[in-house]
Order: structure tokens, then sequence, then C-alpha cells
């Protein structure tokens, strides 16, 4: 929904890219700020949940991204999640989103909690855990 391709997808960082078209866009015709907080939380879920190794699950309990620059129809946007912290039962990550010329866009840190459970064949299958 979104238009977000993964670039670089590893335990230590993923990377992501997308283009701000007009769904985007809220009513005053500028991208909204709900953009750069869903791509900010999943790109970090992501990337937690590759580190975490297959154990379980990661989910969000604290989102919270700064809004820095106005990006305008057209640009696109890349995300960068790296850890700041990953424990046994929660990791926190930042994230910088940037446009095509490498201007701090947004900006934000996502806390994920660790869950251990058994996996779904399916979610195993999708992510290539064994």
């Amino acid at each position: 929904m979104l238009g977000v391709e993964h670039l670089e997808m590893t335990p230590d960082k993923v990377v992501v890219r997308f283009t701000i078209t007009t769904n985007h866009l809220q009513p005053f015709g500028i991208p909204h700020g709900g953009i750069y907080c869903a791509v900010h939380e999943s790109t970090a879920s992501y990337a937690g949940f590759l580190w975490f190794g297959g154990k379980g699950v990661v989910v969000g309990t604290n989102n919270s991204t700064d809004f820095l620059r106005q990006a305008k129809v057209g640009d696109t946007i890349t995300t960068t999640a790296t850890p700041i912290h990953r424990g046994r039962t929660q990791q926190l990550w930042h994230l910088d989103s940037v446009d095509q010329d490498d201007r701090l866009i947004a900006q934000g840190q996502v806390r994920l909690a660790n869950i251990e459970q058994e996996l779904p064949d399916e979610i195993k299958a999708r992510f290539g855990v064994v």
C-alpha cells in the first residue's frame, strides 16, 4: 500500500525505499507524517525480527518520529534502521529517512518487545526461518 521496496535486509541493518505519491498526502497537500511512522515501525520490526532469529515475534511498543523537512510528490525516500540496543526482552532501533538528495526528512526510534513463541510454518517459509 505504501509502495515500499526492500533494498537491504540483515539482522544489523534494514534499508527500504519508497516514492511519495498523491496517495501519501494529507488534506493540505503535504505528505502525511503517518507515512514515516508506518515505514519506520515496519522497517524496525523487520530488522528486529531478523535479529531475533526465529525464536518468536517482535511487536512495536513505542514509535517516536520527528518530521524535519517536508518532502513532495515524486521525492524518493530511503529509510535505514540500525540498532541502538538489542536485549533479551526488548530492542531499540534508530531510523533515518532521507530524500534523493540525502537530506534528512524524518528521524525516529522504535522500541520492540521480543516475544518468544513457536512460529507458524507460513511465517517460517516467508522469512526463511528454519
